[in-house]
Formats: C-alpha cells, sequence, structure tokens
C-alpha cells in the first residue's frame, strides 16, 4: 500500500520536531528515507501514566507525495431560495447551526429563531451577570447564539462515533475559524475566547447560502393542525410558517418544555445529574497528574476524570475544565447555577470540574405531581434553594473548603477563587438534598484516595451544578427522527434529550435535518 499509519510515541520536547517525527514513522513502517514519502500526523494524545509523560501520536505515512488540500465542507452548494422547502429551527446552537447547514445542503431553507442576542452582543449579558448579578431570562450563558457551550469551553471530545461524520463536523468548525488542532487531539478544545467568532462565521455561511437567521424571536406557541405542526408563534405573536420544525433549544428552555405539555405535546421526565464544581488551584492538578514535570517539559495544563459508584448510583467528574473559571448560569432570577469554562490558552491559575452523581425518579419522587416535569421541578428547587439560603440578591455562590465538605464542618474562611461574583461561606449539606449530599461526600473520599493531593483544603467547592443534561426527553420515533405523535415536528439536541455536549448535538442536527428532508419527500 502506499499509505500506512503507526503509531509512535515522543517526548514533550519533541513535539514540534517535525523531522525527528517524520523519521520515527518512517522507522516504524519499515520504509526508506525518501524525499517523496510524507508523515502526517492525525491522532495526539498525552500520556501521563508513568512518571515520564510522553505524546502518543498516530501518523499517516504516504509514498505519494504531500496530502493533496481537502476542498472546504460548503464548497460547491447550491443557495437555497424562498422557492425551497422551508424548515424552521428553534434555537441558534450546536444543533440548531449543524441542522440548518445540512437542511441547506439538501435544499431546504432554514429559518433559524433564537430566543437571544447573537454571540458578540450577548457578552454585555454576561458581563451584567458576572459584575452585577443581572441574569437577563433570554441572554446568558445558558441562552444566545451559540447555545450553552459558546461561553462555557468549547469542548469537542464526544463517545458519539456511531451518530455520525464527527470529521464533518470538526472540519466544518476548523473552516470556520477553528484552530486545526482540533481534527488531530485526542481531547479537542475551541477556547470561550476563539468560539464565539466560530459561530459568528457559521451563521454567516447560513446566510449567505439563503438561510435566515432571527435573533430575539422567543417561540411562545406552536402552530397545530390536528397531529401535525405547521409552524411557530414568537413573542410578538407573530406566525411563521414552514414545512416542518426542529425543536433544538438546549437543556434549560423549561418554558419549551412548558409549552409541550400545554399544547399535549409529549414529553418524558428522564434522569440526570447534579451536584456541585469543585475548584483546585492548578498547579496542585499539575503536579499530580504530572508528577511535578508540567514546567520542566512545557506541558499544557493538567486535567482528570474520575468517578466511582457509592451504592446503586455512580458520582463522576463531569466538564472538567483545565486552566479555567466558574461562571455564573442560571437563566432566571432567583436562582444559582454554576458551571466551567476555559480559554483557548488554558492559561487561569485555577482547575474546575463539575462533580455530580445521578439522579433520577426516586430522587425527585415528591415532585411526581408534576408529571414529566417533576425532574425539572426537583432540579428548580436545588437552584432556588441554592439562591435563598443565602440572603442576598446577587450572584454570590455557596461554598465550603473541600476538606470542611468532607468532614461536615463549616468553613471560616474561602480560598481564592475564579468565580467573579464571589462566593459565600455555607455548608453543602444546607443546600443540596440529602441524599445527593451523602453521595458526593462519599464520592469525593474515594477521589481523594484514588488520586492523591485530590483532598485539600486548598480547594473549593461551589454550588449547583445542575444543568448537566436536559431534565426532559421529548420522544421520537427512532427510525423517522420525528416526534411519537406529532408529524412534521423534529426534537433534537440536548434539550430534547438526545446529545451531551457540542459534538453530538451538532451530529444529532444534521441527522435530524436528514430525517427532515426524507419526511419532505414522502407523499
Amino acid at each position: 500500500m502506499s499509505t500506512r499509519t503507526v503509531d509512535i510515541v515522543v517526548l514533550p520536547s519533541q513535539l514540534t520536531d517535525s523531522t525527528f517525527i517524520r523519521q520515527r514513522a518512517l522507522e516504524e513502517a519499515g520504509l526508506p528515507d525518501v524525499v517523496s514519502t510524507t508523515a502526517t500526523t492525525v491522532r495526539r494524545s498525552i500520556d501521563a501514566r508513568s512518571r515520564r509523560v510522553v505524546y502518543r501520536l498516530r501518523v499517516e505515512v504516504s509514498t505519494d507525495g504531500p496530502r493533496i488540500q481537502r476542498p472546504t465542507v460548503l464548497n460547491n452548494i447550491a443557495p437555497v431560495t424562498e422557492n425551497n422547502p422551508t424548515v424552521i429551527i428553534v434555537g441558534a446552537g450546536p444543533a440548531g447551526y449543524f441542522a440548518a447547514l445540512q437542511a441547506i445542503e439538501l435544499g431546504i431553507r432554514p429559518i433559524v429563531l433564537d430566543r437571544g442576542k447573537d454571540a458578540r452582543s450577548r457578552r454585555r449579558d454576561l458581563r451584567a451577570i458576572q459584575q452585577f448579578g443581572i441574569v437577563d431570562p433570554d441572554s446568558n450563558y445558558c441562552f444566545g447564539e451559540g447555545g450553552a457551550g459558546t461561553y462555557s469551553d468549547g469542548k469537542l471530545y464526544t463517545r458519539s462515533h456511531k451518530r455520525g461524520s464527527i470529521e464533518k463536523v470538526l472540519r466544518l468548525l476548523v473552516d470556520h475559524g477553528a484552530p486545526e488542532d482540533i481534527l488531530i487531539d485526542a481531547h479537542p478544545h475551541i477556547g470561550s475566547n476563539r468560539l464565539w467568532a466560530v459561530v459568528t462565521s457559521l451563521r454567516d455561511s447560513i446566510l449567505r447560502l439563503g438561510g435566515d437567521v432571527r435573533f430575539g424571536q422567543r417561540v411562545t406557541d406552536f402552530i397545530l393542525e390536528d397531529t401535525r405542526i405547521r409552524g411557530v408563534v414568537v413573542e410578538d405573536s407573530a406566525t411563521i410558517h414552514a414545512d416542518a420544525v426542529i425543536l433544538a433549544t438546549g437543556h434549560s428552555a423549561r418554558d419549551i418544555f412548558e409549552l409541550c405539555l400545554r399544547r399535549n405535546i409529549d414529553i418524558e421526565a428522564k434522569p440526570f445529574a447534579v451536584g456541585v464544581r469543585i475548584e483546585h488551584p492548578q498547579h496542585i492538578i499539575d503536579d499530580v497528574q504530572y508528577h511535578g514535570r508540567r514546567q520542566v517539559d512545557d506541558l499544557p495544563a493538567a486535567s482528570y476524570s474520575l468517578v466511582c459508584q457509592v451504592g446503586d448510583r455512580g458520582v463522576f467528574s463531569f466538564c472538567m475544565c483545565p486552566g479555567g473559571l466558574i461562571v455564573p448560569s442560571a437563566t432566571s432570577p432567583g436562582e444559582i447555577v454554576v458551571n466551567g469554562m476555559s480559554m483557548s490558552r488554558r492559561d487561569s491559575p485555577f482547575a474546575n470540574s463539575g462533580t455530580v452523581t445521578a439522579v433520577d425518579d426516586v430522587d425527585w419522587a415528591p415532585w411526581a405531581k408534576h408529571g414529566p416535569l417533576a425532574g425539572l421541578r426537583y432540579q428548580e428547587s436545588i437552584e432556588r434553594r441554592c439562591f435563598s439560603v443565602r440572603d442576598r440578591d446577587d450572584q454570590k455562590a455557596p461554598a465550603q473548603r473541600l476538606m470542611d465538605f468532607i468532614d461536615g464542618r463549616t468553613s471560616g474562611d474561602l480560598p481564592k477563587s475564579s468565580y467573579i461574583p464571589g462566593l459565600v461561606s455555607i455548608p453543602m449539606a444546607d443546600i443540596l438534598p440529602a441524599p445527593v449530599f451523602t453521595r458526593l461526600q462519599e464520592g469525593v473520599q474515594h477521589f481523594g484516595r484514588t488520586m492523591k493531593g485530590y483532598a485539600t483544603n486548598e480547594a473549593v467547592v461551589v454550588a449547583t451544578e445542575s444543568r448537566t443534561s436536559s431534565p426532559v426527553r421529548i420522544p421520537r420515533d427512532k427510525m423517522t427522527l420525528e416526534h411519537i405523535r406529532i408529524r412534521g415536528l423534529f426534537p433534537s439536541g440536548e434539550g430534547a434529550g438526545y446529545a451531551g455536549g457540542i459534538v453530538s448535538a451538532a451530529l444529532d442536527g444534521q441527522n435530524v435535518a436528514n430525517a427532515v428532508a426524507t419526511a419532505l419527500r414522502r407523499p
């Protein structure tokens, strides 16, 4: 064969030495060193399991000369017009925008409606919640162009390899300004300071190819004829008609779940996870994971992934942000929600991770009277308790030193934190439901035994991490991806309960757009 793939190991100091990497790859492939033979790294990961940290590379060796430059994904796509079939897409997150681009490829004109603002304008509202505790219910860390992912890190790792072409999703992101490293990194990441511009560029492509994107368009009703959807009503009572509707509203659009229930559109409660966000000084994580060699080997900020079983439930780290920040992610006044993010350089002196435990109908049994919204009301009750227990009207978050959390003590003071609104010393036992608190407390003790140095009072526990995934699923047919009862309605992404992260949501958006095209071809 003219192309072979080989795996090699290099030291951090050798990572940028393309000549050395080429020579090692040729040796591994058993090929002579001739000018026409090329070596291209197609996968890269850090291995810190031994005391000597190394990079593992997968290299494609070719005797056919340099790789041919791949065309951009959107090359040669014909623009759509108002004469094309139309799909309304509710939500401008990854599911919505990737559904829109896929729809255009298939000759369907998308109209994307988002309740929030464009990515640039949205930043003013993020400053307002950070600095003044003002929560705009339509424009915040969860709502607005790009969805919750735009300003919470841009992690692109996914296990959804059977859902579609991950490469196509990543190449679309690169074509719109993401760094090419995301094509080879085992845990690709863009960074909140860069992702907003990528999202804006995706919107520009949708508009250039004939699609429509409208902001400040909160959907307040559906236009239904018997068991078929014909369009939507937005906040100013304007009606918008289309041949199909994709619901891609994200995991926090509680009003959409309530609207579905009010309009007899089937929804169901689903398990999710709740807990806290735990922040360490980054140097502690670096020393544990890299054996004190981060500065010596010029390594990136270290991360971790922890999981254990407490009784019949899992406790696990979630959305770990090395060199990151904790941010306020409430979507309504009167609640405290936190999330994590990192900039592209991951150069904050702090590392944070959600630390959560699975919850289900046993946990939210007292809210069972709310039917399919029982899990949502349980989630909401924790967030509101987190707000009210502080006796103040701002976004300062309840917090506790990690060892005090483990030992059940109130913290006399709190360490420095990346959380800009500030922290208030309050025991987590006063906020979290008792079963959740107990599981987290036992889980964190296990993590401390597993990861030497993790259990330290230099770390701080911050409440509450509750938007891990949607507490509601909008059921759809497994084959057609259409709602199980409403024709023309296609639930998609995290909010519908079918994705968990940027890439899996984008893949689901593409799949749903394909399903819309199939449905529109039906007689």
